[in-house]
């Protein structure tokens, strides 16, 4: 695989991050019981999470302008 294209499976795992609504909530305050469940969950135990990291380049808890897919590594 291209490593400047992410899988469909990692674009829809990805999604599922973008509206999950504790994430959501963590992303937008970056602060609070959202927060800390997200940023301790998010690697070890969450798919989303973790494909939401390989297709945007960040943490599923880091604050970004916009959600676009990574072009880089």
């Amino acid at each position: 695989m291209n490593p400047k294209q992410h899988s469909k499976l990692d674009v829809t795992l990805a999604g599922v991050c973008r509206s999950c609504p504790v994430c959501r909530t963590a992303r937008r305050r970056q602060a609070g019981l959202a927060y800390w469940v997200v940023n301790r969950v998010e690697s070890s135990l969450c798919p989303f999470c973790r494909a939401y990291e390989r297709v945007y380049g960040r943490k599923a808890h880091e604050a970004g302008a916009a959600h676009q897919p990574q072009s880089g590594t």
